[in-house]
């Protein structure tokens, strides 16, 4: 079962104690397309007390449109390089959708040359200043960029795999949504874990094991395994040279992060799929459902029965991913 609790502030407002609002949470990269509503989604949540918004510019006036909101997060902007570290210091999460978003004609790859960059200096502030927080990185291409940030921790003697985090949870959310759609559900009610990695064919939606079942003939179910893997793609063209996916990344960042502070909160069987480092496949990181916990990750629920469709999805993806992997920690070891 996946974990879905997103409530309005409306809503939020009558369970909102002093006991429950105990996470001190920063978004990187506050100021963009996916960082604004992304702090606007948390700035809702009753379990942060705190919200730093670091960007390299526009921060302080969007922490001072976000603080008029009737929530009791306390916002703080940080606004420029020089500011990271007391951004972060302290922080329990880090979310982190900062960089450069895609365009047409881009892949997820071709954005590595700046966002690679982007990713280690905030893992290097991270690592100095919040060691033990939980990172949550959305900053493409995510398949290299959780390497990059495993190797930074790793070289500051601060890695803890359990607590960096890719997040995959659009192509969830993307899943769910699109089956829904097809079969007449309520979207609300569609489970659908999604394994593998963040970009094309490493995206390997197990339609086998949505919740409730769903069965498609092969030829469907190949266009909609198609739809979803492109479907960032999708909406980089509708956008036409505007951008890319931001609002509904920016609710799954925000779904991902709630579900991470419900685990570390201490609740039961909060379950999302990440990116993560894993030894369940020979890809090095792998996405799975996760178990969330106090210490972050607290078990990998590991791929399930696979339909022979998609153990061919599978060995499809390995060598793509085992390339990113290796890319992300060559840009660290090289440097």
């Amino acid at each position: 079962m996946f974990s879905r609790v997103f409530k309005p502030a409306a809503v939020a407002r009558q369970f909102s104690t002093s006991k429950q609002n105990n996470f001190k949470v920063a978004v990187a990269g506050a100021s963009g397309g996916i960082g604004q509503p992304l702090s606007l989604l948390l700035k809702q949540c009753p379990l942060v007390t705190e919200l730093r918004l670091y960007d390299i510019v526009h921060t302080p006036g969007v922490a001072a449109d976000l603080s008029h909101i009737e929530t009791p997060a306390k916002v703080l902007g940080f606004n420029g390089p020089d500011a990271a570290k007391d951004a972060f210091k302290d922080c329990d999460i880090v979310v982190i959708p900062a960089g450069v978003p895609r365009k047409p004609g881009m892949t997820r790859d071709d954005l590595f040359n700046t966002n690679a960059g982007i990713v280690r200096d905030i893992a290097k502030a991270c690592a100095e200043v919040c060691p033990k927080a939980c990172l949550a990185i959305i900053s493409n291409p995510v398949n290299s960029t959780v390497p990059i940030a495993s190797e930074v921790f790793k070289k500051a003697g601060k890695l803890d795999p359990k607590k960096i985090f890719g997040v995959t949870t659009l192509d969830v959310v993307r899943a769910n949504a699109f089956i829904a759609e097809a079969k007449g559900l309520n979207p609300m009610e569609v489970n659908v874990p999604v394994i593998g990695g963040h970009a094309g064919i490493t995206i390997m939606p197990l339609i086998s094991q949505s919740k409730p079942a769903v069965d498609f003939p092969a030829d469907k179910l190949k266009a909609l395994t198609e739809r979803i893997q492109e479907a960032g793609t999708e909406v980089v063209k509708a956008k036409a040279g505007a951008g890319s996916a931001t609002l509904s990344m920016a609710y799954a960042g925000a779904r991902f992060a709630i579900s991470l502070m419900r685990g570390m909160k201490g609740e039961s069987n909060v379950i999302e799929c990440a990116y993560v480092r894993s030894d369940v496949t020979e890809a090095t990181y792998f996405s799975t459902p996760l178990l969330l916990g106090k210490n972050g990750l607290e078990k990998n629920m590991g791929l399930g029965n696979l339909s022979e469709y998609e153990k061919n999805l599978l060995k499809a993806a390995i060598p793509e991913l085992k390339k990113t992997i290796q890319k992300g920690e060559d840009f660290v070891n090289k440097a």
